[in-house]
């Protein structure tokens, strides 16, 4: 069973899981979506870690906030979540704008953060980096397409099934809009990073290739035959590669190019 959690921004709704002694590990769910999308992976996680899965603003059991949504006050809430509730330092595994706010947590407060795993993530507008850059500006809240997010808003939501077309047009505003990093901001994060996309996902292999050469000694993995939804899609294959990442510390490779030592 769930539990708020009341920080500065919002009243916050998460559900743990795991040995409450083991290291912290934050699952972040992606947009228009609630923590059930995370079912294939908290049996594999939480036999490792302790998981914490905080809801974010607008997003299932945590209500909406008076005026826009922003990735960075989802960041804000993040961090603040990560200081009231773990105490300490904890792994990120983002999907989708869940990665974005594990990257903007990581460049803000890396003391908090251990290793992050950027599944599905953007680092500029949706229009920028999609494969299909009119995907949002053509989004109806109340398509056949949004079927599966509405119905799980509306079953959890403390704002009531009528808000649904509000927070939903709020979310496309955001990632439309959002985030503006640049590859120079993505070359200040300094905690392990693993980009980890599906190699038909909604982003372009181009613009997951930037991101990932843009964080300085971060890991790529592509998975084949996957969406931007592959942790519903090939849960066993994403788990063993989230673990791996988490629990191990680089292989040497023989014949490094991009992790090669530098030469005076």
């Amino acid at each position: 069973m769930g539990e708020y959690v009341q920080l500065p921004g919002v009243r916050t709704w998460y559900d743990a899981d795991g040995d409450g002694d083991a290291d912290p590990l934050l699952l972040l769910h992606g947009g228009f979506c609630t923590n059930e999308t995370w079912q294939a992976q908290r049996g594999d996680l939480a036999a490792r870690y302790r998981v914490l899965l905080p809801e974010r603003r607008g997003h299932g059991r945590t209500p909406d906030v008076a005026g826009p949504l922003s990735y960075q006050d989802m960041a804000d809430d993040t961090v603040a979540f990560i200081e009231t509730v773990v105490g300490g330092p904890a792994h990120l595994v983002g999907w989708s704008d869940g990665g974005i706010v594990a990257l903007l947590v990581a460049l803000a407060r890396p003391d908090l953060v251990r290793k992050v795993v950027a599944m599905g993530a953007n680092f500029r507008p949706a229009p920028e980096c999609l494969a299909d850059p009119a995907m949002f500006t053509e989004l109806d809240p109340d398509g056949p397409g949004m079927a599966p997010f509405r119905e799980m808003y509306e079953a959890v939501s403390p704002d009531g099934a009528d808000h649904w077309p509000v927070v939903a047009g709020k979310l496309t505003e955001m990632i439309t809009t959002q985030p503006d990093l640049t590859t120079d901001d993505l070359a200040r994060i300094a905690v392990p990073t693993l980009v980890l996309v599906g190699d038909d996902d909604l982003m372009t292999l181009e613009h997951t290739v930037a991101l990932y050469r843009a964080i300085p000694g971060s890991e790529l993995a592509v998975v084949p035959g996957a969406s931007h939804a592959l942790p519903l899609e090939k849960p066993a294959e994403v788990n063993r590669i989230v673990l791996d990442f988490l629990d191990n510390e680089p292989a040497p490779t023989m014949l490094p190019i991009r992790r090669a030592e530098k030469r005076e």
